[in-house]
């Protein structure tokens, strides 16, 4: 579980917000716009590093540009939920480059996969020979994205 983050101040905030927007920034980049010098600001960016805060830097992608311009949300039920079921979904879940997030759901339904896929055909391979054979699959849903109002932005820090 998740820790709490209660003692943000408002300078790691800044750091956070800014870090959201360019996680490229040097470092001396970074403290001038957030109002400190290198040497602190390396420290509470070590920090935030160490506490779990900040969990990792990445490019964002454009899965369109990429060839991967099918976007399906896709709602699944397992038949069972004992614990060596539910570990071997999520280990066959794990291994397939086409699911982009997947989470655990309360509801009716068990997961909720987000998938990217270059297109419909190549959805449906993925959904009959892969995901349905998955163990302890049920059932499943799919919702195809027709636009994106709001992709995925920062966290509100």
């Amino acid at each position: 579980m998740a820790k709490s983050t209660t003692g943000l101040d408002a300078a790691d905030r800044r750091i956070l917000r800014a870090l959201q927007r360019d996680g490229r920034l040097p470092i001396v980049a970074l403290a001038e716009q957030v109002g400190l010098s290198p040497t602190p600001c390396q420290r509470r960016v070590r920090r935030l590093e160490e506490a779990g805060v900040i969990t990792r830097y990445a490019a964002v992608v454009n899965p369109a540009r990429i060839g991967l311009p099918l976007q399906a949300f896709v709602l699944v039920t397992l038949s069972s939920h004992a614990e060596e079921a539910v570990q071997a979904f999520q280990r066959a879940l794990a291994a397939r480059p086409e699911v982009l997030a997947a989470y655990a759901m309360s509801g009716e339904m068990d997961y909720l996969l987000h998938v990217l896929a270059a297109d419909f055909e190549a959805y449906a391979e993925f959904a009959l020979k892969a995901l349905l054979r998955m163990p302890g699959v049920k059932e499943t849903r799919s919702s195809f994205v027709l636009a994106t109002l709001k992709p995925p932005g920062e966290v509100p820090v």
